[in-house]
């Protein structure tokens, strides 16, 4: 089993934090959660494509409660403040290799990344 770590994150207020750029180069790699509602996931920031929309609360719990701790998470939401949240949430559960995107999808748009809209939902 391979437990290396992908990211070598950097810690900000407590939370493991990558960039926009760290992602891009592993998108494929991770598994990347949106924590924001289901009406910001496809408003005008969209969301990063292979992204599973899990929101605060209830749905993330049951994500955590259910997830190989194992996994490479990288939490996403508009500015970085929620999924920094759901970030410490997770490591408190064991999750180490979970991750913060850094300045979220605000961020990622300013940057010009690829973005997606579903035609479903919100």
């Amino acid at each position: 089993m391979e437990s290396k770590q992908i990211f070598n994150p950097k810690i900000v207020d407590d939370v493991p934090e990558i960039t926009p750029e760290d992602l891009k180069a592993y998108v494929d790699k991770v598994t990347l959660i949106d924590v924001r509602r289901p009406d910001e996931f496809n408003n005008e920031l969209s969301h990063i494509p292979g992204a599973q929309l899990i929101t605060i609360g209830p749905d993330l719990d049951a994500f955590l409660s259910t997830h190989d701790k194992d996994d490479e998470i990288v939490f996403v939401c508009r500015s970085g403040a929620r999924s920094g949240r759901a970030t410490l949430q997770s490591r408190a559960l064991g999750f180490w290799k979970s991750v913060n995107l850094q300045g979220g999808m605000l961020l990622w748009n300013e940057r010009k990344y690829p973005t997606e809209r579903s035609r479903k939902g919100g």
